[in-house]
């Protein structure tokens, strides 16, 4: 089995708002790994005392350990108890009901030796490679289609016929996409931040199934790298628009 992980800031002057980890277990014969990707609020009051990197590690840390240990849970199920988990870690001290309390994407993939299941929750991406060298991506495409549609995304996020992160509310794990694959089916796996996925979504340098052989033969921190180059090449975002300049990229990358 190979597993490789790479973070970067897109600012080395923030924290990074990204979390990612694997876990495995001594047998070797199945795993899980968590992909987080922190919203930077606005300026101002976001009715919390701790901040995003706090949030994402809380939460990273518990979806990690439950997903790993708690095979008996779906992974929507071990979603809704890790948020449950955070918000009680700093309810007596933030205003969790803040439309800016901290909150995350989330991709979540967990093997054994039958199964493969995946978790993904807004706008970062799972890339599924089968036996047959196919690249299925799993996406969460519910921003996309709201841009296109032509709607703002002010108001939108957790509000129905909008958006979902993870933030406070243990039931916005049901809006998550989810699903499973036999484990004879499936050969790697990639979990990736939208600042990774800018590659593929933003600068267009190849398809997912050219970004998957990028990982196998040069690794997530290569990826990372060749975003950075192309945001550097266009600093005013006028080549290619964005919200930010640079981002916060997370990318793990696992052959089953």
């Amino acid at each position: 089995m190979r597993i490789e992980l790479a973070t970067a800031p897109g600012d080395h002057q923030r924290p990074n708002e990204d979390w990612a980890s694997v876990a495995l277990p001594a047998s070797g014969l199945g795993g899980s790994l968590v992909v987080l990707d922190g919203v930077t609020p606005p300026e101002g009051d976001d009715g919390c005392v701790h901040g995003v990197p706090w949030f994402t590690a809380r939460l990273g840390g518990a979806l990690l350990e439950l997903s790993g240990s708690r095979r008996d849970m779906s992974l929507a199920a071990c979603l809704a108890e890790a948020i449950a988990r955070t918000a009680a870690a700093h309810s007596s001290t933030c205003d969790l009901y803040h439309p800016l309390t901290p909150q995350a994407t989330v991709v979540a993939a967990r093997w054994d030796g039958e199964r493969v299941e995946h978790l993904v929750l807004s706008d970062s991406a799972l890339l599924v490679e089968g036996t047959d060298g196919a690249v299925t991506p799993v996406l969460d495409d519910r921003i996309d289609r709201l841009r296109a549609a032509g709607h703002r995304l002010a108001g939108l996020r957790n509000a129905e016929g909008g958006f979902f992160t993870a933030a406070a509310d243990p039931a916005v794990s049901a809006r998550a996409v989810t699903g499973e694959l036999p484990r004879t089916g499936v050969r790697a796996l990639a979990a990736l931040t939208d600042g990774a996925t800018r590659w593929v979504e933003v600068f267009g340098e190849g398809d997912w199934t050219a970004c998957l052989a990028l990982l196998r033969k040069e690794g997530p921190q290569a990826l990372i790298d060749r975003v950075r180059a192309a945001e550097h090449a266009d600093p005013d975002r006028t080549a290619f628009r964005r919200g930010k300049a640079h981002d916060d990229a997370a990318v793990i990358y696992a052959e089953l």
